[in-house]
């Protein structure tokens, strides 16, 4: 899968060079893809170099069309702050998923319907990050927030949302009991193991 995907980055690279208009979004996404594929080989250097080429390039393209590439920035954000924590850089892996978050907050404001899933991820993200840096509380706000869309989108799609919030929800009851909020941490176990097993 890797060598398929540095050949169509080889390819694209090209066809970019003279033709850039037209094909650095396909560069973009292919070096994307090529980070996911280099960070699931524990490679998580040139994973993490891939991606900030890709968001680079996003940048550039969402300068002159937000609306259609604003998206693909925020994604791009979104996994640079993960391989930036792979590689142990957690304070430039927050100030990138807080970038991701701010991106996905204003086109979750316009189409919430479209956005708001991406959004809880990354306040989970975001949550994750705070927690490796030492701040609970601040930690435990993100994760409160990623729960209260999560309950929602899973009130009207259970099917498609009840993974995340039950994933929120464990993240949640981690950090409530490394605070030593042992019986709020079991309020929050007890309704994520109704949610996962209702029958029970």
């Amino acid at each position: 899968a890797l060598a398929a995907i540095e050949e169509a980055i080889t390819i694209r690279r090209r066809l970019a060079a003279d033709r850039p208009d037209t094909y650095l979004p396909d560069l973009a996404t292919s070096l994307n893809n090529q980070s996911n594929r280099l960070g699931a080989l524990g490679r998580p250097e040139q994973a993490l170099a891939a991606i900030e080429e890709a968001a680079t390039l996003y940048r550039r393209l969402a300068a002159d069309r937000p609306d259609t590439y604003l998206p693909n920035l925020a994604t791009s954000l979104n996994n640079q702050s993960i391989r930036l924590r792979d590689v142990g850089r957690p304070e430039q892996a927050l100030a990138a998923i807080e970038e991701a978050i701010t991106i996905r907050r204003r086109l979750a404001a316009d189409r919430p319907d479209t956005y708001l899933p991406n959004l809880a991820m990354s306040l989970n993200n975001q949550s994750n990050q705070l927690g490796a840096l030492g701040r609970p509380e601040q930690a435990l706000a993100a994760i409160e927030e990623a729960i209260t869309i999560r309950r929602r989108l899973a009130a009207d799609r259970p099917a498609v949302h009840l993974t995340g919030l039950t994933q929120s929800l464990n993240n949640q009851s981690d950090l409530l009991r490394a605070m030593g909020r042992h019986a709020q941490a079991q309020t929050i176990d007890d309704e994520r193991d109704r949610i996962t097993h209702p029958d029970q």
